[in-house]
């Protein structure tokens, strides 16, 4: 599996390739990232268990190519913003690790605040 680095050197590449960094700044890279998590949004959208588990089997390529589509946008924005994803996500779990102490939120669904 590529590191994040080399992914964001790919989508920094093709980008450029094509002159679109003209077009892509922080708002309208949002906007694509939203966009995206809907289309796969749209893959369960009013589907039962059932329903949803079968579309998984025969649309896995699909939804594989809907992940990756956000996985761009969110390493494309985080190299603009020069935000560390990866250090990102670490902070956030561990400041979700405090909100959400085991004891308390285990099994449970309960806003933090809540608890």
């Amino acid at each position: 599996m590529s590191d994040v680095k080399t992914l964001t050197d790919k989508i920094i590449k093709f980008r450029n390739e094509r002159d679109w960094e003209q077009f892509h700044n922080p708002k309208d890279v949002a906007i694509s990232l939203v966009l995206e998590a809907g289309e796969l949004l749209e893959h369960f959208q009013w589907k039962t268990k059932e329903e949803v588990d079968n579309h998984i089997k025969n649309n896995r390529i699909e939804i594989s190519e809907e992940v990756a589509d956000i996985l761009y946008w969110i390493l494309l924005i985080s190299h603009d913003l020069g935000i560390d994803p990866i250090k990102s996500l670490e902070k956030k779990l561990e400041k979700n690790a405090k909100k959400y102490p085991v004891k308390k939120a285990k099994g449970n669904h309960t806003k933090y605040d809540k608890l």
